[in-house]
């Protein structure tokens, strides 16, 4: 069988295939993933980023080559979540410059795409980290140059790409000892693989059902949630007062709210004018921010602060570009400082920075909620945005952080052995403490991350745990260094019993 060209059919077809094989294995790369913690996201993150350009594709009838990867390129663009979702949507995004100027692609056209998407992938990245989905990806690249040339088989051509990505995909743990010490390949370098595979089951004519929905990214629809409850007050509200429930709750939303309505228990109802999309009376104030986080207590610890709007989500859910993008047009600011608060959102949040055209977006490099914490105390309204920017980064790099979670399988990281169900310790640089026992997990991380220069630590207390537990743990630190201020609040975030700064 040979295939010399690919129209825009075709290709959306490979395209349709390649993201449905990459769903299907979602679970099994998200078990893929080193930390065992409970959420193993690159599965899950590199799907919901190519479904989103996948229903894009669904909505064309008859679309021609350029329209097909515009498609290709805007939606995954928009939907990428998480560091391997971005780099995905970075590799289509450049695959598609070189591709769209094209009725029909040959080999020696996809040999240029391959290149040029590595090369887009790579910008994209600050520090790009080699056996990961990148090297997958060089590897298929590099190989697809040398065919060029040489053949004008398609289907000769992607059998060489991909059996050139999966001898690279299987190196990746000599390039990384701790995917070597947990016996596993690259996550994100399996996704991309699984792509591949799929679009070549599309091209050589597999029987493929393309039409089946994705449960994972259906295409965007409004869903209504009827949120009910009761606020308890010591005297009548008067009715700025009701207003400024009203601003709370739309301040703290996920969606656009409509229909609120707030009484006296037993009185008349009577209706709050919900906030108008048009744009604000007021005048755009200089510098507003986003965050991410997830949890009540830490909701509102942001909030307090100053943070214009929270977006749920962190370890256990990672936001899309498209939901930053939407949080920062509800901020009426000139520029808004993005919080991502988690290393696999940042790439999503400066993606959202390069998007973004009717107003400045300025992401703080924020690893963890302590440091997000840091940089709104750290904010001077009266500073410049350049001051505040060099600011806050400069001082999140002082904060030491501690997160506690529990372990879902059993696995071995930096030489420790790690039972389905211990209590780990992970700290900026790695695994601090493994223990079946919570208590221990956490004061050994603490011991590790206390120096003499400590004077305040801070505990936020989550799932897995509760004010007593938290007030216990606090005790015991203050016993042990006396001259630590402790402070401890509730956090409620999801997968971690306790995240801890140091500072």
């Amino acid at each position: 069988m040979e295939i010399q060209t690919i129209d825009a059919s075709l290709l959306a077809k490979m395209f349709l295939s390649g993201a449905k094989n990459l769903e299907a294995k979602k679970e099994w790369i998200n078990e893929l993933n080193v930390f065992p913690v409970p959420d193993g996201d690159t599965g899950t993150n590199m799907t919901m980023t190519i479904m989103s350009a996948a229903n894009a594709v669904k909505e064309l009838d008859n679309a021609d080559m350029k329209t097909v990867v515009k498609a290709i390129s805007s939606g995954s663009l928009r939907g990428a979540r998480g560091n391997s979702g971005v780099i995905l949507s970075q590799l289509f995004r450049g695959f598609a410059k070189v591709v769209s100027g094209y009725d029909e692609v040959t080999v020696d056209i996809l040999s240029e795409a391959f290149e040029k998407a590595v090369q887009t992938a790579y910008k994209a990245v600050m520090q790009p980290k080699e056996g990961t989905i990148l090297t997958v990806a060089r590897g298929a690249a590099d190989k697809a140059v040398s065919m060029k040339g040489r053949t004008k088989d398609i289907v000769a051509f992607c059998e060489a790409v991909i059996a050139e990505a999966e001898a690279t995909l299987a190196k990746t743990p000599d390039m990384l000892p701790v995917l070597k010490q947990a016996g596993v390949v690259d996550s994100g370098g399996q996704g991309l693989v699984c792509v591949l595979q799929g679009a070549y089951d599309a091209l050589i004519g597999k029987d493929v059902d393309y039409a089946s929905e994705a449960e994972a990214a259906p295409a965007p629809t409004k869903t209504k949630y009827i949120v009910e409850f009761v606020v308890e007050a010591d005297a009548p509200l008067a009715s700025y007062q009701l207003k400024e429930i009203q601003a709370k709750i739309e301040k703290i939303a996920v969606g656009e709210i409509s229909d609120i309505k707030i009484a006296e228990e037993g009185a008349e109802t009577v209706a709050v004018e919900a906030p108008k999309k048009e744009e604000p009376a007021e005048p755009a104030k200089e510098m507003g921010f986003v965050s991410i986080a997830t949890g009540e207590g830490l909701t509102s610890i942001f909030t307090e602060l100053g943070c214009d709007y929270m977006i749920p989500g962190g370890q256990t859910m990672n936001p899309s570009t498209d939901d930053i993008l939407s949080a920062v047009e509800k901020v009426n600011a000139k520029t808004v400082f993005v919080l991502p608060n988690n290393k696999n959102i940042i790439l999503a949040a400066n993606q959202a920075a390069d998007i973004c055209e009717d107003k400045q977006i300025v992401v703080i490099p924020t690893k963890t909620i302590p440091q997000g914490i840091t940089a709104l105390i750290t904010f001077d309204p009266d500073a410049s945005v350049e001051d505040n920017q060099a600011a806050m980064t400069e001082e999140i790099a002082n904060v030491k952080t501690g997160q506690v979670t529990y372990a879902v399988r059993d696995t071995m990281i930096d030489d420790k052995e790690i039972k389905n169900g211990d209590w780990m310790g992970m700290g900026d640089s790695g695994l601090l403490s493994v223990n079946a026992d919570i208590s221990v997990a956490f004061k050994e991380m603490i011991d590790l991350m206390v120096s003499e220069d400590s004077s305040v630590v801070s505990i936020y207390w989550g799932e897995g745990s509760d004010q007593s537990k938290a007030e216990e743990l606090g005790a015991a630190i203050e016993a042990k260094y006396p001259d630590l201020e402790i402070e401890i609040s509730e956090g409620g975030q999801a997968v971690y019993a306790y995240i801890v700064s140091v500072e």
